[in-house]
Formats: C-alpha cells, sequence, structure tokens
C-alpha cells in the first residue's frame, strides 16, 4: 500500500483493528467527529486498501437519506436597479447547494444523521461540493456521471436580497434511474426517513414511493418550481410529507390561491389525495400546515428587519419542520421551528446559515 494515512485514518484505521464490528457512531463518539465524516474517512480507507470488507458496519436505523439535487449555486448581487438589455455592476458569490443537499446540510448540523444520494459529474464543481458538503452528511453513496455536469443554479438577487431571476441546469438528475436507486437503497436496510426532492425524474420518485410504502418507511417530498409538480406520481395516498409552495400548488391544480380561503382549500386538496401532512408556504405571507388529525393551522412569517439573502429561506424551512417532526413535535411547534430557521437564515449571506444547531434553533424559537 503506497497511499500515505492523515492522522484521522491512522487512528480509525487502529480503532477498527481492535474491532471490526466497530459502528460508524462509536467510532464518531471516540474521534469526537460526526458520523458523515467517518464514513468518509472509512471510504478513503477502503479506496487505499487499508480495509477489506464491511465487517465494521452495522444496521442504524436512525439513518435519513436525503435525494436529489446537489449543485453548485451561484449568486450574482446586482449594484443598484437592475437593467436589462445591457451591463450591470454586480458582485458575485459560489457555494454549494441544490435543494436536497441544502436540506441535508441543515439536517447534519442539527444533529442528525444524514446520507446523500445525487448524480455528480467527475469535475471541480463536484469536488467543490464535496469538500462543503462532507462534514454533514455521508457522501459514498452519490452517483458518479463522467460525461454529465455537476448541477447548477444561478441567480440574480436585487439590493434589497429578493430574487429577481433562477437559471438551473439540472439535466444530471434525470439520469437517477430506479435502477441506480435500488443499487444504493439496499445498503439502507430501514432508514428513519427518505427525503426526495422533485429534481428527480417522474419513474424515479414512483420507484421511491413503492420502495417507502412497502418497507413502512416514511417518505417527504419536496417540491423545486412549478414546472416540475407534473414529476409527482398519480397517486399520493400514504406519503408522510408534501412541501410545496403557493404557486408550485397553483400548477398542480390548475387553481387559484390568492385569498387565505383559498390557500386553506388549495392544502385541503392535497389532503383529500391521501397525503399524511402537508406544508404549503406563501414566502412573506407566511405558511399553512395540516394533516387530517389535527387540522390546518396558518403560521405568518416572522418580521425580519435585515434580508441578506432569500435563496436558502426554503430549504431552511423544509428542514427545520422534518427535524421538528421527527422529534415528535405538533403540528403548531412543527411551522414554528420551519419559520424560524427560515427568517434566521435569510438574515445570514449564506445559502444554510453557520450558526445552526438543534440547541441553537431551540433557543431562537424560544426567543419568538
Amino acid at each position: 500500500m503506497n497511499n500515505a494515512l492523515n492522522e484521522n485514518e491512522k487512528r480509525i484505521f487502529e480503532l477498527i483493528k481492535k474491532n471490526p464490528f466497530v459502528s460508524q457512531q462509536e467510532l464518531a463518539n471516540e474521534m469526537d467527529l460526526s458520523r458523515p465524516s467517518i464514513a468518509n474517512l472509512i471510504s478513503g480507507l477502503v479506496k487505499k486498501g487499508y480495509i477489506h470488507g464491511k465487517a465494521y458496519v452495522v444496521n442504524e436505523s436512525n439513518q435519513i437519506i436525503c435525494i436529489g439535487g446537489a449543485n453548485v449555486d451561484r449568486k450574482f448581487y446586482v449594484k443598484g436597479e437592475l437593467q436589462f438589455g445591457t451591463s450591470n455592476p454586480i458582485r458575485s458569490t459560489q457555494s454549494a447547494g441544490g435543494v436536497a443537499r441544502n436540506v441535508a446540510e441543515n439536517l447534519g448540523r442539527l444533529g442528525m444523521d444524514i446520507s446523500l444520494i445525487t448524480a455528480s459529474g467527475l469535475d471541480a464543481e463536484w469536488s467543490f461540493i464535496e469538500v462543503a458538503s462532507s462534514t454533514y452528511m455521508d457522501l459514498n453513496h452519490v452517483i458518479p456521471m463522467p460525461k454529465a455536469s455537476t448541477g447548477s443554479y444561478s441567480a440574480v438577487i436585487n439590493d434589497t436580497g429578493e430574487l429577481i431571476l433562477a437559471l438551473a441546469d439540472m439535466d444530471i438528475y434525470d439520469a437517477i434511474t430506479p435502477e441506480l436507486l435500488q443499487t444504493r437503497l439496499t445498503g439502507f436496510p430501514q432508514p428513519r426517513c427518505i427525503i426526495a426532492d422533485l429534481n428527480l425524474a417522474s419513474d424515479a420518485l414512483f420507484y421511491l414511493q413503492q420502495f417507502a410504502n412497502q418497507r413502512k418507511i416514511p417518505l417527504v417530498f419536496i417540491a423545486v418550481s412549478a414546472p416540475k409538480m407534473s414529476r409527482l406520481p398519480d397517486n399520493l395516498d400514504g406519503l408522510t410529507w408534501l412541501i410545496a409552495n403557493r404557486e408550485e400548488s397553483e400548477a398542480y391544480f390548475n387553481i387559484q390561491m390568492k385569498t387565505e380561503k383559498e390557500w386553506e382549500n388549495g392544502l385541503q386538496k392535497w389532503l383529500d389525495l391521501g397525503v399524511q401532512n402537508v406544508v404549503v408556504t406563501n414566502g412573506k405571507e407566511g405558511s399553512m400546515i395540516g394533516n387530517k388529525e389535527e387540522g390546518i393551522h396558518f403560521m405568518p412569517a416572522l418580521a425580519i428587519q435585515d434580508i441578506q439573502d432569500v435563496t436558502g429561506a426554503g430549504d431552511a424551512f423544509t428542514a427545520a419542520v422534518i427535524h421538528t417532526w421527527l422529534e415528535g413535535r405538533g403540528l403548531k411547534e412543527i411551522a414554528k421551528a420551519g419559520a424560524v430557521n427560515a427568517a434566521k437564515t435569510v438574515q445570514t449571506k449564506y445559502t444554510v446559515r453557520q450558526n445552526l444547531s438543534s440547541l441553537q434553533l431551540q433557543k431562537d424559537m424560544e426567543e419568538i
């Protein structure tokens, strides 16, 4: 073996030699690292030839699987008023993004055990995403696509922090077929939850629905845009959660949801289709959340004085909703957690706020 080990790899190698059946969580506790970081270190040891077989892998049922987009997010901040048909002065930033990846990072920062399944090119963009993500999620189940480009999302943002225009190159996710998903999901005997965004093709979403129903695994679908709502399976009966915004719901049902009553009726339509829990967000107007047991509730958006960037708000909201639901809270607390995390995120320049933790989210909620 010619590949040298770094200090963390040496330490984990010694621990595995002492106990080949040690769990990744036990290694994480021993080394004071996240479980996704441990998974990525183990993957490095396998690739370097130091480990053969998988005696150290055990069935850890706390695993949450996020499936869908992982992009490079490029943001262009217009200085002054945007003028079409000419050059505009801007400042720009680049960060790791994508709905599934952003939700995964939020949940990882909240202390949850996350694996990401996505498709990636073998390019500098994926290397950038990998470095930014590996601390918060296990990336060993990512599907490499040598002939494709890693997904990208480009946003033009005005001087008040509002999104003016967005461009998305997401074709690579159409290559995530049911067959590829099957090869990845067999490595998870009984995950705690599967979360998928609608960047996936219709047949992939249908496969995930069948897979989750057969194994009684909670399944969450996250809408990503109005045009992609047609990708939802025809039968949504039994879907655990659907998280969408007003425009996406309007597009799916071909209705208007301008008044509060129309908004509530739109959410009820999702429940009537058999979805167990639904959130319909509406930007500055807040959100509605509902299920058949607790009814439908309105959660106003929080007043925000200093908006830096709205790009990550929806994913922050979604992650906090899922986290709080998995903690066993009621709908009002779930909606509140989503609103709080979204509000705190847009007050930063980051797509995922850097100070996020389970304790911090709880403190933020107590302040409201």
